[in-house]
């Protein structure tokens, strides 16, 4: 019996689009072993004016924060990694199938903390090495994880104004 609840809270929600956080996955961990075996560190071959692809580490996170730490980070950036993964995972079991803005936001951002805690955990720091250059800008060097993020978040404010947006109208037609 409890199998098939899990079977059918599965097929019910969020969880469906699992399928979308690990074809993510996959992309992000072959790309970084391909730079990574492909570059010498710190190596950069301009692919066009605007992008590069530069092989970095990042033992920090988000613009390389805290990068310059003795190691700790290493530890609390995994935990948080691993932390957010599971609240990703659990918001996925509570999200309905039908949500299917928010159950792709969320497959988009669990893929890319899990991305990144393989990263963490393995080497230490996250490999970085998509590297664009906006007008006289060089954006900070990032990864398909961090990307999938960016785009998990947008969704999820998009999502947050059409639920809301919704809202507003529910509640003009019960007036």
């Amino acid at each position: 019996m409890v199998n098939n609840r899990m079977k059918i809270s599965f097929k019910e929600t969020a969880l469906s689009w699992l399928w979308l956080a690990i074809v993510f996955i996959v992309i992000d961990q072959v790309t970084k072993q391909w730079v990574a075996n492909t570059f010498n560190y710190g190596e950069s071959l301009s692919v066009i004016s605007y992008f590069n692809i530069t092989y970095v580490h990042n033992p920090g996170a988000a613009f390389s924060f805290l990068a310059d730490q003795p190691g700790w980070q290493r530890w609390f950036f995994t935990t948080i990694s691993l932390a957010a993964s599971i609240l990703f995972v659990v918001w996925m079991l509570r999200t309905p199938k039908t949500n299917k803005l928010l159950s792709v936001a969320l497959a988009f951002m669990l893929s890319g903390a899990v991305g990144n805690l393989i990263d963490r955990a393995l080497f230490g720091y996250v490999i970085d090495f998509i590297d664009v250059i906006i007008f006289t800008y060089n954006y900070p060097v990032f990864n398909i994880a961090d990307s999938a993020i960016f785009v998990g978040a947008a969704l999820m404010i998009i999502e947050s104004f059409k639920a809301e947006k919704a809202k507003k109208k529910e509640k003009s037609l019960d007036n």
